[in-house]
């Protein structure tokens, strides 16, 4: 997903506040909820980093494969930090997947291939968000009855959510602003003058990103965007199996 090199101090302070207002607010309803999430958001942090680590062993570097990061085990993948911030604060990443762009193959440059590498991660998250959708709408045409059941509507209602965490990192991380994968991909496409400018400030951006973070900027942001992806993609394939 990302690298956090900024003083996890602050990232310390900032997840305990948010999940003491979190705490200090639950209901049931809440709980509930936020039971209903978890699938969801194991699944899109592991399989996430997961296909950052597959990209850059498929262009040559096997560093993640060294350490152990080439597979779907959730605990490979998970940052403590970052999954507790996705669960209550719903912005959060992954342990982030370590690369040497010098073992990349010469078809490409290192910069091209920095940038594959982190489109992967939002990729796998849209592609799992379409997965998703599929499989909601498969149980909705062809075992109607299973959702009028408790364990049927817990089922469609831990999907909705899958679809929704994914759509979201996704669209979070392709946000141009360091640390986020977006940033990486785009470098790709600047000037060296540019990137060096980019480098140069890579802490002021890193502050503007949490103070965009904390102050809800960032999710009021991106949050339409996401609902119009979601609704976007619930609306297309339940079209194609004429449910919708």
């Amino acid at each position: 997903m990302f690298n956090f090199s900024f003083d996890k101090r602050v990232i310390y302070v900032i997840l305990a506040i948010m999940v003491i207002m979190s705490i200090a607010s639950m209901s049931q309803n809440y709980i509930f909820s936020l039971l209903l999430t978890l699938p969801g958001v194991i699944i899109a942090i592991t399989f996430h980093e997961f296909a950052h680590a597959f990209a850059a062993y498929k262009l040559g570097d096997d560093t993640a494969r060294m350490q152990g990061r080439l597979n779907l085990n959730p605990l490979s993948h998970l940052d403590p930090i970052g999954f507790v911030l996705l669960i209550f604060a719903h912005v959060g990443w992954g342990k982030p997947v370590q690369i040497n762009p010098r073992n990349f193959n010469r078809k490409i440059s290192m910069s091209a291939g920095e940038a594959i590498v982190s489109v992967a991660g939002p990729a796998m998250n849209f592609i799992l968000a379409i997965v998703f959708t599929v499989i909601y709408f498969l149980i909705i045409k062809f075992a109607p009855t299973f959702i009028l059941t408790q364990i049927g509507y817990i089922v469609i209602l831990m999907i909705q959510s899958t679809i929704i965490v994914n759509v979201g990192l996704g669209v979070f991380n392709l946000i141009p602003l360091p640390p986020l994968d977006g940033s990486k991909i785009f470098r790709n496409f600047m000037s060296y003058n540019v990137k060096a400018w980019l480098d140069k400030y890579e802490r002021v951006f890193y502050i503007v990103f949490l103070i965009l973070w904390i102050t809800g900027l960032a999710g009021t942001i991106i949050s339409p965007i996401i609902e119009l992806i979601a609704n976007g993609l619930i609306n297309l394939i339940g079209m194609l199996f004429g449910v919708v």
